[in-house]
């Protein structure tokens, strides 16, 4: 079974609200999230078999049209991703602390799927847009080494990247706070 994610985002809260409406009905795919985000845009985010969130995809690009920022289509999804999207994840011993900071939701999204990727990891949180200007950031623990290496493998060829952090023995409030 292979898992794909789609999002599109839109600068028209209404026609968000329509477009994951017809997206829904265009094909067999979750809603993982369906929300507003900061400035005044509107995100949809579905998850489903591939062809599925093509099809999806395809229905929710046509009635977004001129009203579309940014859209983005990951095929084969790293099975972390759609909790971390969700806020659900649980963290049972935290380790070291990875940062990752982007003006691009899309971009912090495919970053978190490269991260989980690419080291043994454990995604926290993919936070999208919401009360943060727009932005998009991932947090992520592990062992030192690994939280240092998903930082690196999701800081290649991103766009629109702007800090990331690793942090070795995190003091326990903040990883309280943030999980």
């Amino acid at each position: 079974m292979r898992r794909a994610l789609g999002m599109i985002e839109l600068n028209s809260i209404a026609r968000g609200i329509r477009a994951t409406d017809e997206m829904l009905k265009a094909s067999q795919v979750d809603l993982v999230r369906s929300l507003t985000v900061c400035p005044g845009k509107y995100i949809v985010i579905i998850a489903g078999e591939v062809g599925e969130v093509e099809a999806s995809m395809k229905a929710g690009k046509q009635l977004a049209a001129a009203y579309t920022v940014n859209t983005l289509l990951i095929p084969n999804i790293h099975e972390q991703l759609v909790p971390a999207l969700m806020g659900t994840t649980q963290v049972v011993k935290p380790e070291a602390l990875g940062v990752l900071e982007f003006y691009s939701i899309a971009s912090a999204i495919t970053a978190a799927d490269t991260a989980a990727k690419a080291a043994q990891i454990q995604l926290i949180e993919v936070r999208i847009g919401y009360a943060i200007g727009g932005k998009g950031f991932v947090t992520l623990t592990g062992d030192v080494g690994a939280v240092k290496a998903a930082v690196s493998a999701a800081e290649d060829d991103r766009d629109l990247l702007v800090e990331t952090t690793v942090i070795p023995r995190p003091a326990m409030p903040l990883t309280d706070a943030l999980m």
